[in-house]
């Protein structure tokens, strides 16, 4: 496989998709909620029938992914958790979390680009898509939802990195904005990391992601420390893992160094 390189000024902003989606502020009105039933039915079916099977194959033939350490998730399958992973593909990343919670249903915190396409935007809703507002206004009703999902037992599926960076094996930094959401849930945290390999004799990629945790708010922190520290801990055990990435077929340079 020829090598990629790419050129990057800002680890925190930079992306690398290639989406090229034009993204669409949420209406003041979005519904994170859906009451109808029909639809909650429906939503069952195309994810638990029609794309867990879907993903799995996707997965297994493109990647030869295993998960490793999901036996640490059984425990807190009915109180829920949350999950924060490496992104680092783009389909390969949307797939994980139904992977590695399964039999539940994860819901994944997305950028609003990913509901900006009229004829996928409900299909992207109905297989957990939650995607994040930019206006003030939504933003306390968004953590709100978060909250009522995590403590209705969902599992809730985060990437702080926020962009992606194809098959990257490093773990680039990233905030603590979004260990705010287990802090104020009291939900157990899992870090689940993605590595790579070289993948023989075909060549090509092989995936192996592990799982990590359960790491807890430390309750004995002020409030406003605790999403700092349990960041900090995520964020060291999946660097811990990333090491044990050995292959990937591109490069990232920074642009400087060009």
């Amino acid at each position: 496989m020829k090598e990629k390189i790419y050129y990057y000024a800002d680890p925190l902003k930079d992306d690398f998709a290639g989406t090229n989606i034009k993204k669409k502020p949420l209406p003041q009105n979005y519904e994170y909620l859906p009451k109808n039933k029909l639809r909650a039915v429906l939503a069952w079916i195309l994810h638990h029938l029609i794309a867990t099977p879907v993903c799995f194959l996707y997965l297994k033939i493109f990647y030869g992914q295993k998960i490793v350490g999901r036996k640490k998730l059984r425990p807190y399958r009915k109180e829920g958790y949350f999950l924060y992973g490496n992104h680092t593909r783009a389909a390969g990343d949307a797939f994980t979390p139904s992977m590695a919670a399964f039999p539940k249903k994860p819901y994944v915190i997305v950028d609003a680009d990913a509901v900006s396409i009229p004829f996928l935007k409900r299909a992207v809703e109905d297989l957990g898509g939650m995607p994040v507002p930019d206006s003030p206004a939504l933003a306390k009703k968004f953590l709100e939802v978060v909250e009522t999902r995590a403590r209705l037992g969902n599992v809730i599926a985060i990437y702080p990195e926020a962009h992606i960076w194809p098959l990257y094996t490093g773990i680039r930094p990233f905030s603590a904005v979004s260990f705010t959401y287990p802090v104020a849930a009291e939900k157990p945290v899992f870090a689940f990391t993605a590595t790579y390999r070289k993948r023989k004799p075909f060549g090509g990629v092989k995936a192996t992601v592990y799982i990590d945790g359960p790491f807890f708010p430390d309750g004995d922190l002020p409030k406003r420390e605790r999403k700092f520290e349990l960041r900090d801990r995520v964020y060291t055990a999946m660097k811990e893992r990333s090491r044990l990435s050995t292959y990937s077929p591109n490069r990232f340079v920074e642009k400087q160094d060009r």
